[in-house]
């Protein structure tokens, strides 16, 4: 099967493991910078350009960093016109890094989120502090990854502060409840075609609100009720996502989702739980796809020093893919 990662650099750990678990069952693998790629959006003959060669693939990868979601769900709207299975459509992705989008998605079907709250003029600061129930509370800029665009607000003037900042700098955030009781800790369950296959639960550093592991949060693997199991499936479900990141806290009223990751990394949940997750995205792969031939059209085709290698114009952050 031809398999196409599409990511930023392919030294990054996620994007290593699953060329890596591809390879091992026999795949051609190819890593390919999403950004270096050109599109020719004929009617009836879509094509994808890397380099002069046109690519073709029967199944692709996306390993779309949140500052390059607009092209990069271009081109993989792209490979899905020429007919490209794909662990993470397009609209997908771009529903998952809207962060009201995904909110109003998930609790039309009725899945537990903290109470969140969403208002453009400023006017309306005390009665949304409100609705949250009161200080302390969360702050979230719509953009933001990574625990970047998060504060925490300890008091209602702090939180008038922080609101007036970002309306002065036209930014969307939500505002949610802080949840005391989970104590800086949050669940990542990471789904896979409908299933969970490995856990983790990730707990802030001192002095951190945040559990994220890039600012120095810790992690350990951990069980989850059936209750929290089911809130993980149906969240993936309502985004779309075959393959996920979900994030969870646990609450004194049950599981709260907090996120819903397009495309989570690897390196954690792998290095915490030892599950071969790169393995089990590429066996949900097999699973869904028939191969197809080659389109007649003459191409230019990539050196055997080369295919299936990274590096071939990758560059980017190290960070840039995951989430």
């Amino acid at each position: 099967m031809r398999i196409g990662i599409l990511s930023r650099k392919g030294t990054l750990y996620s994007t290593r493991r699953l060329r890596e678990a591809a390879e091992e069952r026999g795949h051609d693998v190819r890593v390919v910078d999403p950004l270096r790629c050109y599109m020719n959006i004929a009617a009836r003959n879509p094509r994808v350009m890397f380099g002069g060669e046109e690519l073709d693939f029967d199944a692709i990868i996306p390993r779309i960093g949140a500052s390059s979601t607009f092209y990069g769900t271009a081109v993989v709207r792209q490979f899905e016109m020429m007919g490209a299975f794909t662990v993470a459509s397009s609209q997908a992705i771009a529903r998952s890094r809207d962060k009201l989008r995904s909110m109003q998605l998930l609790a039309g079907e009725g899945v537990g989120l903290p109470v969140t709250g969403f208002a453009h003029s400023g006017r309306d600061n005390k009665g949304l502090i409100s609705m949250v129930g009161g200080t302390p509370l969360i702050l979230k800029l719509l953009e933001g990854t990574q625990g970047v665009g998060v504060v925490l607000a300890e008091t209602r003037k702090a939180a008038e502060s922080v609101i007036g900042a970002f309306r002065q700098l036209d930014a969307n955030m939500l505002i949610q409840e802080f949840i005391a009781e989970a104590d800086g800790s949050d669940v990542r369950a990471f789904v896979v075609g409908g299933r969970v296959v490995a856990v983790m639960e990730r707990h802030a550093a001192d002095g951190e609100f945040r559990s994220n592991l890039h600012r120095g949060g810790t992690a350990n693997p951990v069980k989850l009720t059936a209750k929290e199991r089911n809130t993980a499936i149906r969240a993936a479900r309502v985004m779309g996502l075959a393959v996920s990141g979900v994030d969870l806290i646990r609450s004194e009223r049950g599981p709260l989702v907090l996120e819903v990751n397009s495309s989570p990394g690897l390196e954690g949940i792998e290095t915490t739980t030892g599950v071969d997750v790169a393995g089990e995205i590429v066996e949900y792969i097999e699973n869904h796809v028939v191969e197809r031939d080659p389109p007649p059209r003459a191409r230019k085709k990539s050196s055997p020093r080369t295919r299936g290698r990274p590096g071939n114009g990758d560059g980017g952050s190290a960070h840039d893919e995951s989430e």
